[in-house]
């Protein structure tokens, strides 16, 4: 039996399991070991599992698992991340990485709060008038509302995702209503999970990328968008047809830490 020491993270009420592995020592991994991890009634429960590994070039190498095994980057979870490893190390202010999508800077503020630069942007497909489909690190549908305060998120999303033309891949499935001041309101439905969630980070993103679009705005943009877990800032440019120097902005909080034995 070996004990695995681990800190639970949350950013904006999605909640992560961090476990350390810059030494390599770890030797589990993949869907089962995911899924035992996160679940909320057998294991510790989490909307994902991520593993700090060594990286030669960066800081560290940041391995994310969904729940259910698969594999994605992840907003919330990034900054998340980037706590832990502050919290490992001591240090403060930028940090370097690799993730599944390639490589990210992170700024650790002294407030605790946690600014993730995302890739560009350079596409964004209009599907209609209030749906859009984007890709933030992981696909996104964007669908804005008039009102997503009574929708029912999991039985709505969930068509979506398992459409005959998402199924196979899958997508998450963001509801978005404008509110005053150009500020956002969202629920998502995240795939890898398959359930509504308090928040997600790439879909926030994506959600104040695709809100510019619709409304054709231009030049150096912040945007704030309210998840149901809290308020998280996306800042980007527009150049041209391109949405560059993205960056997210918001909690992650230490939760607790503990052993799980395996």
């Amino acid at each position: 039996m070996q004990k695995i020491p681990f800190c639970k993270y949350q950013g904006a009420g999605n909640d992560f399991i961090l476990i350390d592995n810059r030494e390599g020592k770890q030797t589990y991994s993949g869907v089962d070991f995911s899924r035992n991890l996160c679940d909320r009634r057998f294991g510790i429960g989490a909307d994902g599992l991520i593993f700090i590994n060594y990286h030669k070039e960066f800081d560290f190498d940041m391995q994310f698992y969904n729940p259910d095994g698969t594999q994605s980057f992840c907003g919330n979870g990034a900054r998340c991340a980037v706590a832990f490893y502050s919290f490992l190390t001591g240090r403060k202010g930028q940090f370097v990485f690799s993730a599944y999508d390639g490589k990210h800077s992170a700024y650790l503020l002294e407030n605790g709060m946690v600014c993730l630069e995302m890739n560009d942007v350079s596409e964004i497909i209009e599907h209609s008038e209030n749906s859009y489909e984007l890709y933030t690190g992981s696909p996104h549908l964007i669908k804005f509302e008039p009102d997503i305060v009574s929708l029912d998120v999991k039985k709505e999303g969930s068509k979506i995702r398992y459409s005959d033309k998402y199924v196979e891949k899958g997508i998450n499935v963001n509801f978005v209503q404008v509110i005053p001041n150009n500020e956002l309101s969202i629920r998502t439905y995240e795939r890898g999970v398959e359930e509504e969630t308090l928040a997600c980070g790439t879909g926030i993103t994506a959600a104040a990328l695709a809100f510019a679009k619709s409304v054709k705005l231009s030049g150096s943009q912040r945007i704030l968008v309210h998840s149901r877990g809290g308020a998280l800032n996306v800042e980007f440019d527009i150049q041209e047809n391109s949405f560059i120097n993205i960056i997210l902005e918001g909690p992650a909080s230490y939760v607790f830490k503990g052993e799980i034995h395996i």
